[in-house]
């Protein structure tokens, strides 16, 4: 029964996203980048929960790690290959302070929270971003956030974060404190993304992102060292920790940013919510976590909340 409710919330979000003209209104290319992207950002929490399992896994730092290393080793060619890597790398003062809250703090935390929390969970509220994002964009200036559409958006969403964290918490299905460590992560994600945007406006982002990946790989080499686990590493953990580098973090931003370079950042960041759908079903039918209560109820409020809030309308 739970498979089948988990995949009906994933086919009524592409049925939305088909009924606004997202999908429909790009090309069979473009469609295909981005139903690539949300699988590829979708799937990282089901690598994740496996990688930092505290039995059989690595220490969360560790993962971050080879994480990025491998997303460096991916990214910095292509910057190269198209020549803005050299560009980028004159605003590195920005890229640190943007790697800070987009990778080196929001993944630790999602890699911590994931020892406690199933991966749609965790995938699920991290569809809070867009809400953070809008009220994020409103201190700086964007009065549109305060139209009644963006603002019921953020209430429905709210509404559903709080729901969710409540039903968690309350029917012990999930750590409160793993769960407040996901939104710090959220948070984290809301600002770097309007950080650089502000202090990097044109330059590309995949060769933001490649300086990012090896500063953050620098900045947690010492766990190699430090927090290597003392027990044995199965090969599940070892070929997750790798296909997240591969799969979830280079090939993804790079995905990622052609396809929003051909349809623009605002159609592009409606990703997140292919996202949250393929992460709360894969972790249903590949990790067979439970379909709870919280997610049920907070999915579809979180969702349609993020979306509302982020849409752009006439201030």
């Amino acid at each position: 029964m739970r498979y089948y409710r988990a995949l009906s919330h994933f086919f009524a979000l592409i049925k939305s996203l088909l009924s606004t003209g997202v999908i429909l209104k790009m090309s069979r290319r473009n469609t295909i980048l981005f139903l690539l992207a949300g699988f590829l950002w979708g799937i990282p929490y089901l690598f994740i929960r496996v990688a930092v399992d505290p039995e059989t896994g690595f220490s969360p730092a560790i993962v971050v790690f080879i994480r990025v290393f491998i997303g460096a080793l991916i990214l910095v060619p292509i910057s190269i290959y198209d020549k803005s890597l050299f560009v980028a790398i004159k605003g590195w003062k920005y890229i640190a302070v943007y790697a800070l809250f987009e990778l080196v703090i929001p993944w630790i935390l999602i890699g911590t929270a994931e020892q406690s929390i199933s991966s749609g969970l965790a995938g699920l509220l991290v569809a809070s971003v867009p809400i953070f994002s809008t009220i994020i964009s409103s201190m700086y200036g964007d009065k549109s956030v305060w139209h009644p559409r963006r603002l019921f958006g953020m209430a429905i969403g709210f509404l559903g974060v709080f729901l969710l964290v409540g039903i968690e918490s309350f029917t012990g299905s999930s750590d409160p404190i793993a769960i407040f460590m996901m939104l710090g992560a959220s948070v984290g994600y809301a600002y770097a993304v309007i950080y650089i945007t502000r202090k990097m406006p044109g330059v590309s982002g995949v060769a933001i992102n490649a300086i990012a990946m090896a500063m953050t790989a620098l900045f947690y080499s010492p766990a190699l060292f430090l927090l290597w686990p003392d027990h044995k590493i199965s090969l599940s953990a070892t070929y997750s920790v790798i296909a997240l580098g591969v799969f979830s973090t280079g090939i993804a931003f790079a995905v990622f940013f052609t396809v929003m370079a051909e349809i623009g950042p605002t159609r592009a960041s409606l990703v997140t919510y292919m996202n949250t759908a393929f992460a709360v079903v894969l972790g249903v039918l590949i990790l067979s976590e439970p379909l709870t209560i919280g997610i049920v109820v907070g999915l579809p409020l979180v969702l349609i909340g993020s979306y509302l809030a982020s849409r752009k309308v006439n201030a």
